[in-house]
């Protein structure tokens, strides 16, 4: 047999985290809350590479994930 004959395929998953600690002034919780989620939907918060994390990696086997 040769290689390709012999080759399995393997599925994994990347995952990238991206945080960033934003400040939002209202009265209320509530209202900050709402206010933060209005700016993340208007694109005027917006995370990028600048906010990166960590990485995890991740293998599919028998309808399972597992991280590596």
């Amino acid at each position: 047999m040769t290689a390709k004959e012999t080759s399995k395929e393997f599925t994994f998953e990347i995952l990238e985290y991206l945080s960033r600690v934003v400040t939002i002034k209202a009265e209320t919780e509530e209202e900050a809350e709402y206010k933060l989620r209005e700016q993340y939907r208007n694109c005027e918060i917006v995370l990028d590479a600048e906010d990166y994390v960590q990485t995890d990696f991740l293998i599919h086997i028998d309808d399972e994930w597992y991280k590596l």
